[in-house]
């Protein structure tokens, strides 16, 4: 970090910089963020002429890297307070600069409240992610209502265009990608529903509108949050832009007591010079670095047992198909729903963790046993924050529900929200899960969160909408305290599908369940949009039956294996009903998987399109590994050659299994023919080494 004595600062990655500096009224401003300065450059900022603006009476003008309510800023304002006396505008006075190894808070006290602000800086030596928070503290003596505190405002570069890239979606549609030119004022995504939601995602990218996969420059942040949060772009009357990103939702507010902290969750934020694909890879390698608990580690081939047996389980059914998954080469499996208590079908049992006595009347001991004696690890789905009501636990406990007085408890599901922002419901549900997790050998958790919140009151709490935030922050504590006491165990976050997929899951989780549908075709443009900010190795994708059994097409098994191999390969079908010649086709296709995992989860993406096809290409050390797909021909042309990127021009790349030798140069220039099959649906894999 370096400091100028006209109060500027710089925050510098490898190859960029982030430039914020004070106005004669201690408002901060952001300058730069782009490519990376030299500190006589930076300090020239100041000088540059302001935008054409009328601030004073529009007081909309998207420049300042702290936006707080105050006097004349009727524009986005990420924080926003009301004090005991009922004032809500902020006269904010910065106090000081504290700085470490590549970290940079500024501090900002209220002049007669006592409300100290401190906005964080943080970067890397190998990333050109910058992170950030914000830490409110109430230095006064009476109590402040905090109304919004984002996390960051990011103050985007003047461009003469701007276009927003966003991922949107629903239930069994999630993350799919939309790019759209940015209209005047404010455009606002978030969740309400408690978790981070199917709807939107808490990431978003600008651009000029010109920039394409390979060039042109991008600007995008993401925050770290699984609860409820909010994102405001706004584009000023002048044409500026900036975006303002945090947990939280209108209209919930929390009181901050005197004495008391607020630290906002991190808001990380990426400058990218060489289009989106480059701006995906940067976020990726920032995912592996500096998110993931264990990023060195291949994730498996799971077999789920849920589109097989759905609630019909026992335990020598599942047996068997833990024979049938490991001898298709299954590394991992996971036996889903139906296996506790009285849950039989989706209407009871909830909240009852302990096994079904007549499905096991020995516990889950003798089909763990089974499964690791057949080479693989056993995984267990598990539900912890909800509830039936037609359960022991809701029975002894009705208080333990988000509820209000005078209002119906609403089902979903046949199910009720637990009130994990209660300590005590909190430690009820870390002891019964270390308890499962002490007794058995379990090494995998399928985490599950099937519905948004409702009647999210807390009657008796002196600060109910506290429970929006402290939801959270128990859920990120309870799975830190299972990961440090099961050091062995590894966990997918899943809601209803990909309803709570992002950087702050992440930090405690191994990887997401993208979706509930598992259609081959469909997960094509929803794995694209995840894509776009989470890497491969996160990305739980799923080979189930033909016909699907969401959708009800039919792709052939290749194409499906194909498309899930782009992510965390996984098998979700109903294996007793596969043909002798499926199992064995499908057993070859985790093969071909397992020679190309590394490169899929650990190399740099790259999205290919060639007329009607379309694939990925991931590299690393020499080797990549080519995924492709076409729905259909057109017309009897044949497929387009479809060139590659990253490539040593001067080198050659033998393909393995046909050993068919290309140079580098070509392939870039000319491209790679896949040889597809002629008929709809056809797809390939393919496996290059430099020689």
């Amino acid at each position: 970090m370096r400091a100028h004595p006209t109060r500027l600062w710089v925050i510098d990655t490898p190859s960029t910089s982030y430039v914020v500096a004070l106005d004669e009224h201690d408002r901060l401003r952001g300058l730069h963020w782009g490519p990376r300065l030299t500190r006589e450059q930076a300090a020239s900022l100041p000088e540059l002429p302001e935008a054409v603006g009328r601030s004073v009476t529009d007081g909309c003008d998207a420049v300042l890297d702290l936006t707080p309510a105050s006097a004349f800023r009727y524009g986005a304002n990420g924080v926003q307070v009301r004090f005991a006396d009922g004032a809500r505008e902020l006269e904010l006075a910065f106090t000081e600069a504290v700085e470490a190894e590549r970290e940079l808070t500024l501090v900002f006290t209220d002049a007669h409240y006592g409300l100290e602000l401190r906005t964080r800086y943080r970067a890397f030596a190998d990333s050109d992610v910058i992170e950030r928070t914000l830490t409110l503290r109430n230095r006064g003596a009476e109590p402040i209502e905090v109304i919004r505190a984002d996390s960051a405002s990011w103050v985007v570069p003047e461009r003469e265009d701007y276009r927003l890239t966003q991922l949107y979606g629903e239930w069994g549609a999630e993350t799919r990608l939309h790019r759209t030119t940015l209209p005047f004022g404010e455009t606002h995504l978030g969740s309400r529903r408690g978790i981070t939601g199917h709807q939107s995602n808490p990431w978003v990218a600008i651009d000029d509108g010109t920039a394409g996969e390979a060039h042109g420059e991008v600007w995008s942040t993401a925050l770290a949050w699984s609860g409820t949060w909010r994102l405001t772009v706004e584009k000023a009357p002048t044409g500026r832009v900036a975006v303002s990103v945090g947990s939280g939702h209108d209209p919930v507010s929390v009181s901050l007591a005197p004495g008391e902290e607020l630290e906002t969750p991190v808001a990380a934020g990426l400058y990218a010079s060489e289009g989106f694909a480059a701006s995906a890879a940067a976020w990726h390698d920032y995912a592996r670095a500096h998110v993931l608990p264990h990023p060195e580690e291949l994730r498996p081939v799971a077999y789920n047992s849920w589109e097989a047996t759905e609630f019909d389980i026992s335990a020598e059914g599942q047996a068997a198909l833990a024979e049938r998954a490991a001898a298709m080469g299954c590394e991992l499996f996971v036996m889903d729903d139906g296996w506790f208590s009285s849950r039989v079908h989706d209407r009871a049992g909830l909240g009852d963790w302990h096994p079904n006595p007549d499905r096991f009347p020995d516990g889950l001991g003798p089909l763990i046993k089974h499964v690791h004696e057949l080479g693989m690890r056993f995984g267990l789905w598990v539900e912890p924050e909800m509830v039936n009501p037609d359960s022991e636990l809701y029975r002894a406990h009705p208080d333990w529900v988000y509820h209000r007085p005078h209002r119906r408890r609403s089902e979903m599901r046949h199910q009720l929200v637990l009130n994990l922002a209660r300590a005590d419901v909190a430690e009820w549900m870390h002891a019964w899960l270390d308890e499962l997790l002490s007794r058995n050998e379990i090494d995998f958790l399928k985490w599950d969160m099937n519905r948004p919140f409702s009647e999210a009151g807390w009657p008796g709490e002196a600060d109910p909408d506290r429970l929006w935030s402290e939801h959270t922050r128990n859920l990120y504590r309870v799975l830190d305290r299972l990961r440090a006491d099961h050091p062995r165990l590894r966990i997918e976050s899943c809601a209803s599908g990909g309803g709570r997929v992002d950087f702050g899951i992440l930090r405690r989780t191994d990887q997401v369940w993208t979706s509930d549908n598992t259609d081959a075709v469909d997960r094509i443009a929803i794995q694209e949009g995840l894509a776009q900010v989470y890497p491969a190795k996160v990305m739980g994708a799923w080979v189930t039956d033909a016909p699907n059994p969401f959708t009800r097409r039919s792709v052939p098994l290749d194409f499906r294996f194909h498309v899930a191999m782009a992510g965390v390969l996984a098998v979700g079908g109903d294996l007793d009903a596969w043909t002798e010649g499926e199992r064995e086709r499908g057993a070859e296709l985790v093969a071909d998987y397992k020679r190309i995992r590394h490169l899929v989860q650990h190399g740099r993406r790259r999205p290919l399109r060639a007329g009607a096809v379309k694939g990925v290409q991931y590299g690393l050390d020499g080797e990549t590994a080519v995924l492709a797909w076409r729905l259909g021909r057109r017309l009897g042309y044949r497929d387009p050659l479809v060139k590659l990127a990253g490539l040593d021009p001067a080198a050659r790349y033998r393909e393995r299994g046909t050993e068919r030798v290309h140079h580098g140069a070509v392939l870039a220039s000319h491209g790679l023919d896949l040889r597809l099959r002629l008929d709809d649906y056809a797809s390939a894999m393919v496996h290059l080494v430099e020689e």
